[in-house]
């Protein structure tokens, strides 16, 4: 039986392998392998809650190993090192406890047919101090990592004698992630007096923004970002526009100009790039931002049997451009290359890969949602913001757990997150 191996477990390769399984696995057609270094799925567009806390991996994730049970595909946990393209095969890491013990030794799975989809992770442009000062948020780990030095320093202002005294939170890049983390943290500063720290309040909170291009969200229309900036700078955070970061120490980020901003709290989220992995293998062709250059199929250029989906693909479209970085973009990527795959399976000819922009979303935890309709939905791009903008940005979460999951039982599992949110506590405070 021929064995399809999928590397990487978000929004695209868990869609993939689910898709595969039942169409190809249950059938007895093919063997399916997914492949990840961490126990548990959580949306890459929700990680940013999970670091301030306002939802559990345990209730909003999807434990792989009970999903594969579910859905007849394997699950193998473990970091992926080594590809050796002329056997077919991939070497995961050593798999080693909390105390550095030794669970399992180097392993290998071979393949027929190997998906990437292994992500992306922050890009610091070698900035000096960012890798030792800064948490990232590109990880479930580094997430909840954020999340206890968060909690630890509520802890410390709402003990604190002094009523001056303020968490500072400084937040590199101005994308969707660093302003919706900023929304999170003032919200989370409120709800924090409800759950023990009755001197914890946003008030005691300073969040500062800082954007190297002239504003930020510059991916999205300028309208979008306006709307956004007036929402962030209502609730009392700093945004700052064209400020270059030079550096990062253990007391804050350092700008181009010589001036320092004071953090507690370092985020670096200015940019993201294929893990240095890939290039250092020296085997793919790449591009800059290390993402595996794939044909129109999403094969990789230097090899049909190894497709590439995700933030870790490099697809270059008709005007020069290349697919972003995104969720949609992930989802659609998924549907295509599962199509191809069972083509090949079913001798059917492969389908061509497009990318369509349905528009963008930033949700500003409850104060604000802004973003712009486009594609078949709409002849043109359309503004829309307030409850309008909710329900979409609901939906599109809505539509990954319908994809993962099937209708009936996505259903069940958006029920259940709504009982728990309306029964639990609305801050995780371990």
């Amino acid at each position: 039986m021929k064995k399809i191996v999928v590397v990487g477990g978000g929004a695209g390769g868990l869609e993939l392998v689910t898709r595969l399984s039942k169409k190809l696995g249950r059938k007895g057609k093919a063997e399916i392998i997914l492949v990840d270094r961490s126990k548990t799925h959580v949306w890459k567009p929700l990680l940013h809650e999970v670091a301030a806390g306002v939802i559990d991996k345990n209730s909003d994730g999807v434990d792989y190993r009970m999903h594969a049970v579910r859905h007849k595909f394997q699950f193998q946990l473990g970091n992926m090192r080594h590809l050796d393209q002329q056997n077919k095969r991939i070497v995961l890491d050593p798999l080693n406890d909390e105390e550095g013990n030794q669970i399992l030794p180097e392993r290998t799975i071979d393949y027929d047919y190997l998906v990437l989809a292994m992500g992306s992770v922050c890009n610091d442009f070698g900035t000096p101090g960012v890798a030792e000062n800064c948490y990232f948020l590109d990880s479930l780990a580094q997430a909840e990592r954020f999340h206890k030095a968060l909690l630890n320093q509520l802890l410390r202002i709402n003990q604190s004698c002094t009523e001056q005294t303020a968490l500072h939170v400084a937040i590199v890049g101005g994308g969707a992630t660093g302003t919706e983390l900023a929304a999170q943290l003032h919200h989370v500063a409120n709800l924090a007096r409800a759950y023990g720290m009755p001197e914890m309040s946003a008030e005691r909170l300073q969040v500062s923004i800082i954007e190297a291009g002239p504003r930020i969200l510059p991916a999205l229309p300028e309208r979008i970002a306006g709307a956004a900036k007036k929402a962030l700078t209502d609730l009392g955070i700093q945004v700052l526009e064209g400020a270059m970061v030079s550096e990062a120490t253990k007391d804050g980020f350092v700008t181009k100009e010589g001036n320092t901003i004071e953090a507690d709290l370092l985020v670096w989220s200015a940019g993201v790039k294929a893990p240095d992995f890939l290039v250092d293998m020296g085997i793919f062709e790449t591009n800059k931002a290390n993402q595996v250059l794939v044909n129109e199929y999403l094969q990789s250029t230097v090899d049909d049997h190894i497709f590439v989906i995700g933030d870790c693909c490099g697809f270059k479209q008709k005007d020069g451009s290349w697919v972003p970085p995104r969720a949609q973009s992930a989802h659609q990527m998924a549907t295509v290359a599962a199509e191809n795959i069972m083509g090949i399976f079913n001798h059917i000819p492969m389908k061509a890969y497009t990318y369509k922009d349905y528009g963008s979303l930033v949700h500003l935890s409850k104060y604000s949602t802004v973003g712009s309709l486009m594609g078949s939905l709409v002849n043109s791009s359309m503004f829309i913001e307030g409850r309008l903008a909710r329900l979409v940005y609901i939906s599109l979460y809505n539509m990954h757990q319908f994809s993962v999951h099937g209708w009936f039982k996505g259903t069940m599992t958006l029920l259940g997150r709504k009982v728990s949110n309306f029964v639990g506590p609305k801050l995780k405070l371990h």
